[in-house]
């Protein structure tokens, strides 16, 4: 098993997606250890959501910088 990492700041989108798939590979081996099932289960989930937060604040990011880019154009149009 992957170390466990905490999801904090600290892990990046990359390495979470990368512990995600150890876990998933552990999950869909034949000898999944039951007695940490649930705690591999846990840490998934909490994986997923600072993946899914991440990429959330990168699309409201690359929205901002289009809008911005747009303003940019549309101000040297009336410049123009």
């Amino acid at each position: 098993m992957a170390t466990k990492k905490s999801t904090s700041d600290s892990l990046g989108y990359a390495d979470a997606v990368t512990e995600l798939e150890e876990i998933l590979s552990e999950l869909e081996a034949d000898d999944v250890d039951v007695d940490r099932l649930a705690e591999q289960v846990r840490r998934a989930a909490d994986l997923i959501e600072l993946c899914r937060g991440r990429l959330e604040n990168a699309q409201i990011e690359v929205t901002r910088i289009v809008a911005d880019l747009d303003a940019l154009d549309s101000d040297d149009e009336e410049d123009e």
